[in-house]
């Protein structure tokens, strides 16, 4: 079991998704970045990204340069989406979730996002 927005964490949701067929076909030869800033999370504030690109992810703690999109969410609007309990076009529109960027690249690659949520639901994840 690994700590929600941990090292741990990340590296788990990296292997998971190196090996999840439906995320690696979705996401294809294509590249998405998305930076994630949580704030009043139990041990502050943390960012974290995913990058995407040829088949491969990368899920770590810090900062993404030149990412595509920049999502912005308290930690119980994150824990809440990635326990799949809050969609997160929900979270969005209730204006829980503030995205900037590139919105269209962002949609252009629903499916790989749809993917890694499918990915991720089975981790065993200490919140």
């Amino acid at each position: 079991m690994s700590k929600f927005l941990s090292e741990e964490w990340a590296a788990e949701v990296t292997n998971t998704l190196n090996s999840h067929e439906g995320f690696k076909n979705a996401i294809g030869t294509g590249d998405l970045g998305i930076q994630f800033e949580v704030h009043d999370g139990p041990d502050g504030d943390v960012s974290y990204y995913l990058s995407a690109g040829d088949g491969d992810a990368v899920m770590a703690l810090g900062a993404l340069e030149g990412a595509d999109v920049t999502v912005k969410q308290s930690y119980d609007t994150a824990a809440a989406v990635s326990k799949g309990e809050l969609n997160t076009q929900t979270a969005f529109m209730s204006g829980e979730l503030k995205v900037a960027g590139n919105l269209a690249k962002l949609m252009m690659n629903q499916n790989a996002v749809a993917q890694w949520s499918a990915a991720v639901s089975e981790l065993d994840v200490e919140y």
